[in-house]
């Protein structure tokens, strides 16, 4: 019976923690860094606040906080401010998306805004 109690309770806890899901975050050098050191799924947003195409897509980006099938992280890069990251990394337009898998680059695009599009990127990436 004790068997039986500890492997519903660990079934149940299992089912009740969510699975890691797409976590977004402002960027900096130093998240960056880490999340590449250690290997990991992280993705760079070039925002502008003045861009409705980077609005549509911190939309989708959003949902997907919930969803286990987009892991990683989502650093939102200000597109105004962050002159030399653009610089290091050829980038020439806000909206751009950056995905690394560690130092790797998986993914480069500019403009999607679909969610089946932005998900298949991140899922690609992995």
């Amino acid at each position: 019976m004790n068997k039986s109690l500890a492997l519903l309770t660990l079934s149940l806890s299992a089912l009740l923690t969510p699975a890691h899901a797409l976590d977004i975050a402002p960027y900096s050098a130093q998240a960056l860094s880490a999340k590449q050191q250690a290997g990991e799924l992280v993705g760079l947003h070039f925002h502008a606040n003045w861009c409705p195409t980077c609005r549509a897509q911190e939309k989708v980006f959003n949902a997907f906080k919930g969803d286990a099938s987009v892991p990683g992280t989502l650093l939102v890069v200000d597109y105004d401010q962050e002159r030399e990251l653009k610089r290091e990394l050829n980038v020439r337009s806000q909206s751009t998306l950056i995905i690394f898998k560690g130092k790797e680059q998986k993914h480069r695009s500019g403009g999607l805004t679909d969610a089946p599009d932005l998900r298949a990127a991140w899922v690609a990436a992995r």
